[in-house]
């Protein structure tokens, strides 16, 4: 089951994995993130591989080395798929032997692409061609697009079921989890939920507190500014908000 990209991007400081499959959950099941690496571990896939790889690039190892460990060390390596990217930005990959055809992955300077039960080669170098050709676009967004490039080309034989995309910047704690964990159309579901974030969590994100700013920003100040102006300006185009979400109606005074 499964393929999923892992990239960097230095103009916004992050790094993320998306994932799409037709296996329920896929985005709590694959991906494993921290502040400078990442790890997509899939097909009968090993979460071990994920905590400890993450750990351990973290702590400096490379990438390469890291995954020729694990899967060495690993009984059922054959079925297992995984790659990861290394604190320097390094990018390794690894497909077992008795992985469902079609099974593959690439790797390029930024990004690197992996999957299992695909209809063929085409749906990972779609979804890398797409990420390269797509620089100018905000990174989740060029995530997600990638993918849906790759289903386009064919994505999972058995159909879809679920997807999900994790970027952080520089933190331990994710900045963005977004999943869509058994819908008909996932990646699409992924597309919604990322516009839905710009009405007012993306504004929220910019205060949150990290590591090196404990308390973040402690007031609301320029946070209501923000999502007031980005729901004037998607009045102002005519836009309306994709949310689900109902506000309640405003109490009457007796």
């Amino acid at each position: 089951m499964t393929w999923s990209l892992i990239a960097r991007c230095p103009q916004e400081g992050a790094i993320g994995v998306i994932v799409a499959s037709r296996f329920f959950a896929c985005g709590a099941a694959v991906p494993y993130v921290g502040a400078r690496v990442a790890v997509a571990s899939q097909a009968f896939c090993n979460p071990v591989w994920g905590t400890e790889g993450r750990a351990r690039m973290a702590a400096g190892e490379a990438a390469r080395d890291v995954l020729a460990d694990l899967s060495g060390r690993d009984r059922g390596q054959a079925i297992r798929q995984a790659h990861m990217m290394d604190a320097a930005g390094r990018f390794a990959a690894f497909t077992g032997g008795d992985c469902t055809d079609w099974a593959g992955h690439l790797t390029g300077e930024d990004h690197s692409v992996a999957g299992n039960m695909l209809t063929g080669a085409e749906v990972i170098e779609a979804t890398s061609a797409s990420y390269r050709q797509a620089a100018d676009l905000p990174f989740a967004m060029r995530l997600i697009l990638a993918m849906q490039a790759g289903e386009a080309a064919g994505g999972d034989k058995r159909g879809r079921q679920a997807a999900g995309l994790v970027i952080h910047r520089g933190e331990e704690h994710a900045w963005l989890d977004i999943r869509a964990d058994d819908h008909a159309d996932p990646l699409a579901e992924l597309a919604r939920l990322w516009d839905v974030a710009q009405e007012r969590y993306v504004h929220f994100a910019k205060g949150m507190p990290g590591a090196g700013n404990f308390s973040g920003a402690p007031t609301r100040e320029g946070i209501d500014a923000d999502i007031a102006r980005a729901e004037a300006q998607r009045s102002a185009e005519g836009r309306r908000s994709r949310s689900f979400a109902v506000d309640r109606p405003a109490a009457k005074s007796s």
